[in-house]
């Protein structure tokens, strides 16, 4: 399974090849301590020197890569990194539907289920691409229309990541414990649920336990070094 191109926000060559780059690094083809060149990478992607150090620079941004004289030395995602990662997802999306809690949202909530009876589509059509893709859609349409400008930078600033964190998961999701797949899907109702209460309360303890239980999972699917 290849990154979908069209998932990106940007289109650059840059941004193409820290795509595959951050692909490849969680998923655990380019292991932690290995030294990317931007020679060869360049002549891999038939390209200049130059998009291949955009794309680096954004992967060393997030903490995937530490850049030096050397090269590109390879960090990967620890166990760590994930927990911290999600810390941020819990505090964005728990701030984000408190918001929203106190107005009118049954417009977002009709289309919130609209999104999880395509993540529902896609379960039975065994698509795990379009799965992770409704998935971070779901997520991404609660944090949009709470219309928060500083939250909106800070979730694009771990959005590269949790987009292919949540793809490579997925994927070993669907390959080897699908049966775990209707359970997410009610977690999501779950969520829309919580929102529709307007129980602050009840709100929290929900988006809490659904980050806790995907982090797990996420984790244990990516088995980080």
């Amino acid at each position: 399974m290849d990154f979908p191109s069209s998932w990106l926000r940007d289109d650059s060559l840059g941004e193409k090849i820290a795509s595959e780059i951050r692909l490849r690094i969680i998923r655990g083809q380019i292991k932690p301590g290995s030294t990317l060149s931007e020679n060869q990478l360049a002549a891999e992607f038939g390209t200049s020197r130059a998009p291949v150090r955009d794309g680096m620079k954004a992967l060393s941004q997030e903490g995937l890569i530490r850049l030096d004289r050397k090269g590109a030395f390879v960090l990967g995602l620890t166990a760590k990194d994930f927990k911290e990662l999600y810390d941020i997802r819990f505090l964005i999306e728990n701030y984000t539907l408190q918001c929203l809690a106190e107005s009118d949202n049954a417009r977002l909530t009709e289309t919130l289920h609209k999104i999880v009876d395509k993540m529902a589509m896609a379960d039975k059509h065994n698509d795990a691409v379009e799965f992770a893709y409704q998935d971070l859609v779901f997520h991404e349409t609660i944090i949009a229309e709470a219309d928060h400008t500083r939250i909106l930078h800070l979730w694009n600033s771990i959005r590269s990541l949790v987009l292919t964190a949540l793809l490579v998961a997925t994927e070993q999701r669907f390959a080897h414990r699908k049966h775990e797949v209707p359970q997410l899907i009610e977690k999501h109702r779950l969520l829309i649920a919580a929102l529709e209460s307007k129980d602050r309360d009840y709100i929290e303890k929900v988006i809490r336990e659904h980050f806790d239980d995907t982090r797990q999972t996420v984790q244990s699917s990516l088995k980080p070094q």
